[in-house]
């Protein structure tokens, strides 16, 4: 009885938890900001080439 007394009173297990998930969230946000930050990079690099494109054929 003093075993699972112990083990309802441990909370180490459910911290290690919570932290995974805040982990884990803080990850999927990450992911998120840098798929979309290098979606708007490359149309911004294309935009910029085909401006360079242009202005070199006038020239």
């Amino acid at each position: 009885m003093k075993f699972i007394n112990k083990l309802l009173r441990d909370e180490q297990g459910a911290t290690a938890i919570e932290y995974g998930l805040i982990a884990a969230l803080i990850a999927v946000a990450a992911i998120t900001a840098m798929s979309t930050l290098g979606t708007e990079l490359s149309g911004t690099f294309s935009d910029v080439s085909g401006k360079l494109e242009n202005r070199a054929a006038v020239d």
